[in-house]
């Protein structure tokens, strides 16, 4: 890479046909921009698809690099992935790559160029016996041969530097944003739900609203709008008619991005009250539409929400009632101050951020560790 000029940048995209969640969202908002950005700079980007392609629209300036890497299992997706890199960058259809970017583990290893990873969060290292270890030692092989590692939060950054042994200045915060989302007038009627935004799995705890709603009766309806994982939307099914509740939550299944406004714009509040977050987008989102909010003490979501939002310990189903009371009494000038903190997010920033963190690690050579 000449002196003064942005890296070409390699994107290994095998996990990108995933469903649209904070993963794909973030990928979705800062690789055009981050494109665009490398261009005037003198560099380019280009995205390595596996046999499911990416998810979402990229534009022209983006080369799209079809590979026949796996996404899952994750064996195979360490051995066809990397394989599918070094072909690759062996054979670039172009100026030879300067920098390959990942955002999943494993990392493969590629002798041929410096490379960088995103951490979206560290769920993995909250899981029990040998998915723990390997986890763990997988993350520290990574980040050890990783020119920078990127986080989206600084709780994300901290709990890297206070458990791996890495220098700080290789750990850069790029954080997610929210002004994707367009703001509609709020439209309350009566009944207006409880609105909760992401993915049904384990570690958003969504059980906890279910146990709030029969604790408190006059607690409005509650929504959950996004994808089942695995067996955990039947299960929550399941409790919710165990606690009499069923007929006050409603699974709106995966949305598409323009009916996220209008969901806004009619809820009550926003509870989010996972467990393990790395950011926590549906949180400035709600800040942004003027959504009164309410949190669990997850320390990501303290962080991205700011100070003020009614929050609760994600165990106790009574303290989130509580907090979701609180949120429906919201004052205007809570609401305004929280558009504000959530203004000091955005894609371009990130973007910039993100290349400049990219531009830093081209220069340097791979770490073999």
């Amino acid at each position: 890479m000449s002196a003064g000029r942005a890296p070409r940048v390699l994107v290994l995209g095998t996990l990108l046909g995933q469903p649209m969640g904070g993963v794909r969202r973030h990928n979705a908002e800062l690789l055009p921009r981050a494109a665009e950005i490398l261009e005037a700079r003198g560099g380019s980007l280009a995205v390595m698809e596996g046999r499911e392609p990416v998810a979402f629209p990229l534009p022209a300036r983006i080369q799209r690099i079809p590979t026949d890497a796996a996404a899952h299992p994750v064996l195979a997706r360490f051995a066809t992935e990397g394989r599918a890199a070094r072909q690759v960058l062996a054979n670039p259809l172009g100026a030879p790559f300067d920098l390959v970017h990942t955002a999943h583990l494993p990392a493969p290893r590629l002798a041929a160029a410096p490379f960088t990873i995103t951490v979206h969060d560290l769920r993995h290292l909250e899981a029990s016996g040998l998915r723990r270890s390997a986890a763990g030692a997988l993350l520290a092989r990574a980040l050890r041969r990783a020119a920078r590692t990127i986080t989206v939060s600084e709780t994300v950054r901290s709990a890297i530097l206070e458990r791996f042994r890495i220098g700080a200045e290789r750990v850069v915060v790029v954080p997610n944003a929210a002004d994707h989302l367009a703001v509609r007038p709020r439209a309350l009627s009566a009944g207006a739900p409880i609105l909760c935004v992401g993915h049904l799995e384990p570690r958003k705890n969504l059980e906890v609203l279910l146990r709030a709603l029969a604790f408190d009766p006059g607690l409005p309806p509650l929504e959950l709008a996004g994808a089942g994982k695995g067996s955990e939307e039947e299960r929550l099914r399941a409790l919710a008619r165990e606690l009499g509740v069923d007929g006050r939550v409603r699974f709106l299944g995966a949305l598409a991005d323009a009916e996220l406004p209008d969901l806004y714009a009619r809820a009550a509040c926003v509870a989010l009250p996972s467990r393990i977050e790395g950011f926590g987008i549906p949180a400035i989102e709600a800040q942004r539409a003027r959504v009164p909010l309410a949190i669990a003490r997850t320390p990501a979501l303290l962080e991205v929400a700011g100070p003020g939002a009614p929050s609760f310990a994600p165990e106790d189903p009574a303290e989130c009632a509580r907090a979701i009371r609180a949120a429906l009494a919201v004052t205007d000038a809570a609401i305004e101050r929280g558009v504000l903190h959530a203004a000091r997010y955005s894609w371009d920033a990130s973007a910039l951020a993100l290349v400049d963190a990219w531009t830093a690690s081209a220069a340097l050579r791979p770490r073999s560790r």
